[in-house]
């Protein structure tokens, strides 16, 4: 009995190691595979590195392979945005302007990325020196009114940071992997200790250009009110022109038909004029005392006074005279 039961343990005791050897292999077939699988994100880059140098880049995401003793290193491929600190620069005219600028970015080649800047903090600082170099270059190649001028003729800094742009652009991705989607202005202003002088110039400035606006205004005003009153005489010199001359013609014409009138009839004529006359002969409230046989009352003592009544009156009174 005794032999039987050492040869049982025997037997389960070569059954466990058994087991714990599969276990064991298992586990190190499960770590193994875990150190040589990994996985990339769709927002980033993979650089696969043996002892610090980079052998495979993945740029699709997805299940990637590598080997035990390799490591991988990820790198966001999303556009970044980076402001470098204010910069003092001098305009062509030797302005002082403090001027900063904004960096939009992406990872182009990673591996040169890897190799170059090595990391975000490292990327950052490169950038900062290629947009101090290009933007400095060009705030010196321009006056101080590219950039703040409100005349649309001499503002210019578009075309400019369009300019430092494609220099940037072209000095990234050549020398770090890195694409540079654009650089926009981000402050433009003069140094503190500078600011009060500067303001009080483009003041003087500013005054000066209104006072030239002015007098040119004015001159030209003058101009246009000389003209104005020249064209103004000259109108009413002809309009009182044509006045006199249909006056003339008006009265011509009145004359004419009050000679008809009086030809026809003089009788009649007569005893208008004499009613006019007595109507605006004298003011109200006016006492006037007339002989009984003047004209103004004749019409009053015989009804066919300007009939023939007055010509037999008058004959009658030289009768009695003679």
């Amino acid at each position: 009995m005794e032999g039987i039961e050492g040869t049982a343990g025997d037997h389960n005791r070569r059954h466990l190691r058994r087991a714990s050897v599969w276990i064991a292999f298992a586990v190190l077939a499960a770590l193994a595979v875990r150190a040589c699988l990994f996985v990339v994100d769709s927002a980033q880059y993979a650089v696969v590195t043996a002892f610090g140098k980079p052998v495979q880049v993945v740029k699709h995401p997805g299940l990637g392979f590598k080997l035990p003793y390799e490591s991988v290193r990820f790198f966001d491929n999303r556009l970044d945005a980076f402001t470098p600190a204010s910069s003092e620069f001098l305009t062509i005219e030797k302005t002082a302007v403090v001027a900063a600028g904004t960096i939009t970015w992406r990872i182009a080649e990673p591996q040169k990325f890897f190799e170059t800047v090595f990391d975000l903090a490292g990327a950052q600082s490169r950038l900062a020196d290629i947009l101090f170099a290009e933007l400095g270059a060009a705030i010196g190649r321009n006056a101080l009114a590219s950039f703040v001028s409100a005349d649309s003729g001499v503002y210019r800094a578009e075309a400019i940071l369009s300019e430092v742009t494609d220099k940037c652009r072209t000095a990234a991705l050549r020398d770090y992997g890195i694409e540079i989607a654009g650089v926009q202005l981000q402050s433009f202003d003069f140094p503190k200790q500078n600011r009060a002088r500067v303001y009080a110039r483009m003041a003087s400035e500013r005054g000066r250009l209104s006072m030239r606006y002015r007098s040119e205004g004015e001159e030209e005003g003058s101009k246009v009110r000389a003209a104005a009153d020249r064209e103004k005489t000259r109108i009413l010199s002809e309009s009182l022109k044509l006045a006199q001359q249909h006056r003339g013609e008006g009265e011509a014409q009145a004359a004419r038909i009050y000679a008809q009138t009086l030809a026809q009839s003089p009788e009649f004529y007569r005893f208008m004029r004499t009613m006019e006359a007595s109507r605006t002969l004298l003011p109200k409230s006016t006492t006037l005392v007339l002989p009984l046989d003047s004209e103004l009352f004749g019409l009053l003592t015989q009804s066919g006074y300007f009939g023939g009544g007055a010509r037999r009156q008058a004959r009658a009174k030289e009768g009695a005279m003679r």
